[in-house]
């Protein structure tokens, strides 16, 4: 019998790292790591990744090298983690092979039939619905996401971007891989996938035209079927939209996704065609899609419909994804919508700015507010030259501020509560944003509480 292989992986409660780390695991691999988080915040305020992790017995270390020893077969890094980081130059001393992510990934998906969804929006939603309703339809696939789907986690057990298949009998070559893969470090070519989607393509971490030619080379990899929605007519039949959910008609079905958006009809009907394309049951699909529970942190509501504001969590952080999230919740909430947003880094705010100020202007709206947080920085050696500031000053005509913390904006938004019907958390990288949202709620549920 063969040694499980040891895994070390940094930057563990990331959510790529993360997700990786439970797909290795359930393969039968060894694995721990290391997060800036460790030692730095209590365990119980832990994102649910590494309480997931932690529950399974990996070991999560600091970030400081100290965690690499002889036993280590492999470190897996991504391109967040610099040249410079202390276990790398323990790993060249020990002689210790050093992967990327996405090359770690691409190598334990080879048993099976993989299916990669890239594109620079909607991506991880397309990779929850589609791994959503082939389930349904009784295909069992295997699901590496780059977010969490309630009830993927059993109660915080597991690591919920990763769907372990059920059905143990099934050929791994007969199995299809459901794939987030990334294109804001060209890791996906480190993919040749049997099938692809690739949802749209927008100016975000490189230029258009750069943008393009990656996902050309990227589809030029796939050795059979590709969705390429660049190319396809935005055109949607029987598309209907109401307050939390959205109805479109394919080959002369009618299916509906209890999700708001017009975005979320898009991200459907593209999982639904590559469903069919791949043999499953419209009938069967039509039934799973109507029971989609969403991906946390995409419009995850907390509250209930008795609740009289809404708190919603979103991961929207490039012009794109915000303006669909703002103009989704406008449409369920016409009364006032109240978001806090923290760009995600200096590299993104400097690149997107006018973009951002732009669409801002012409998108929020008398009864809206915003409230921009300063840039959540990472560390490492980024140039610190922009900020939230910078981009309240070329934003016009609308309720705009800025707010300093995390804590101030939870002072600001209980404020604000009495003159909307939503409040909103918005950005990536930042785990303190899911738990704003948590915060908002719970003062919330107990003001209604003690109103009764």
């Amino acid at each position: 019998m063969l040694k499980a292989r040891s895994n070390f992986i940094l930057g563990l409660g990331g959510v790529g790292m993360s997700a990786l780390a439970q797909f290795l695991i359930d393969r039968g691999e060894k694995v721990s790591g290391a997060d800036r988080l460790i030692g730095s915040i209590p365990e119980s305020d832990y994102p649910p990744a590494l309480i997931a992790l932690r529950n399974q017995g990996v070991k999560i270390l600091a970030d400081d090298g100290s965690g690499i020893d002889e036993t280590i077969d492999r470190i897996i890094v991504s391109t967040a983690i610099e040249e410079t980081h202390p276990a790398l130059k323990r790993a060249e001393e020990l002689k210790i092979p050093v992967v990327h992510r996405a090359q770690a990934l691409s190598q334990a998906l080879k048993p099976n039939k993989v299916l990669a969804v890239a594109g620079t929006c909607g991506k991880s939603t397309v990779t929850a619905i589609l791994g959503h309703i082939l389930e349904g339809a009784g295909f069992d696939p295997v699901v590496v996401n780059g977010a969490s789907i309630p009830g993927w986690d059993f109660d915080n057990t597991r690591v919920g971007s990763v769907r372990k298949p059920l059905n143990s009998s099934i050929d791994e070559s007969q199995r299809w891989a459901i794939v987030e893969v990334d294109e804001s470090d060209k890791s996906l070519t480190s993919f040749s996938p049997h099938a692809a989607i690739i949802t749209n393509a927008s100016a975000d971490h490189f230029g258009i035209e750069e943008t393009d030619a990656l996902f050309d080379h990227f589809k030029s990899q796939v050795s059979g079927i590709v969705i390429d929605c660049r190319k396809e007519s935005k055109y949607v039949e029987g598309l209907t939209l109401n307050a939390w959910s959205g109805s479109f008609t394919e080959d002369n079905i009618t299916y509906t996704i209890p999700q708001p958006g017009e975005h979320n009809v898009h991200n459907a009907r593209v999982a639904i065609k590559i469903a069919s394309l791949l043999g499953a049951d419209s009938e069967k699909l039509k039934a799973a899609l109507a029971t989609f529970p969403g991906v946390a942190r995409r419009m995850q509501k907390l509250t209930d419909e008795k609740s009289p504001v809404a708190v919603i969590d979103d991961y929207a952080h490039n012009t794109e994804k915000l303006h669909a999230m703002w103009t989704a919740l406008q449409a369920a909430f016409p009364k006032g919508v109240a978001v806090v947003w923290r760009p995600h880094g200096y590299a993104p705010l400097r690149k997107m700015i006018n973009d951002l100020a732009e669409m801002f202007s012409r998108t929020i709206r008398p009864q809206d507010k915003l409230l921009l947080l300063p840039v959540y920085d990472a560390g490492g050696t980024a140039t610190r030259d922009i900020n939230s500031d910078i981009l309240l000053e070329k934003i016009s005509n609308c309720n705009v501020e800025l707010v300093s913390s995390i804590e101030n904006a939870c002072k600001r938004l209980i404020e604000i509560s009495p003159n909307v019907e939503a409040i909103v958390t918005a950005g990536a990288r930042d785990p303190q944003l899911p738990v704003l949202a948590k915060q908002i709620h719970n003062y919330l549920k107990q003001k209604e509480k003690n109103n009764v």
